[in-house]
């Protein structure tokens, strides 16, 4: 009986200062909890079988509300809620920012014999964001990874993925993105529109972006956060070298899955710490 949830941020961390609070149709409070240290909620108090409201609240991050129905068990699971940080609808101040690439991590993953996956990241890599003032939609991103900083964990795979049959470093040492505009995709999730240059074959690129918020940091700069996603097809870049097993299973999967998640600093450059 009673209430069990999970609070997470947007990129998976619990929120272990969490309050949930429960009210009834009438808007009467019924059940107040707080999150644990891992961001869960487990409140023993039974429930009256009917229909609640739930709201999440933590400081420095926006309120989540949602309905619940109570079953004659007398339990509420809520499941996971998500909650975006305080200012996370909107873009940061305008201006120049320069991504932190201490901070960041560009990584893709592949699938590996049809059963698992092969994680991989780029080491390598520099980028600015310019928030236009009065129209967000403007805003650009550029960004450059040096191609040859791809690290999977792997030596002999990872010189395989340099050569020629995939990335070719040697001709092609640069990967770069420059956007060419951003359209809102949610009440908390944007849309950048851009043009991916890899292999020699520069295409189209959409990012699912997610902005986590802002807030100072230990050397007096400001710093913005953000998670985005994309899938790409080899393909698409040139990129056809495969090996078929048996069954036709392709010992490295078509499509990568593209994670991002970037920490920029206010101004045109890092601070020197």
């Amino acid at each position: 009986m009673g209430l069990t949830a999970r609070i997470r941020t947007r990129d998976g961390w619990a929120v272990s200062h969490a309050v949930v609070t429960v009210t009834d149709m009438t808007g009467a409070q019924v059940l107040r909890a707080e999150a644990d240290a891992e961001g869960a909620v487990r409140d023993t108090t039974p429930l009256a079988p009917g229909a609640y409201t739930v709201i999440v609240t933590a400081v420095g991050y926006a309120p989540a509300a949602s309905s619940a129905i109570v079953t004659a068990s007398g339990r509420a699971e809520v499941g996971t809620v998500t909650l975006a940080r305080q200012g996370g609808t909107e873009l940061p101040p305008p201006g120049p920012w320069t991504i932190d690439p201490a901070h960041s991590s560009v990584a893709a993953v592949a699938q590996h014999l049809g059963i698992s996956s092969v994680h991989g990241r780029f080491t390598d890599f520099s980028g600015t964001i310019e928030i236009a003032p009065d129209d967000v939609t403007k805003s650009r991103v550029e960004a450059v990874i040096k191609a040859a900083s791809i690290d999977t964990g792997n030596g002999m795979r990872d010189a395989h993925l340099r050569a020629a049959d995939f990335l070719d470093v040697e001709r092609f040492p640069e990967i770069t993105y420059r956007s060419t505009g951003v359209t809102q995709a949610g009440t908390d999730r944007w849309t950048v529109h851009g043009e991916l240059g890899l292999h020699g074959v520069v295409r189209p690129v959409d990012l699912d972006l997610a902005y986590l918020g802002t807030g100072a940091d230990p050397w007096g700069g400001t710093r913005a956060a953000f998670r985005a996603t994309t899938e790409l097809r080899r393909e698409d870049f040139a990129m056809n070298y495969n090996q078929v097993l048996q069954a036709g299973i392709a010992a490295i999967g078509t499509t990568l899955r593209v994670e991002l998640d970037i920490q920029a600093v206010q101004g045109e450059s890092l601070p020197a710490v």
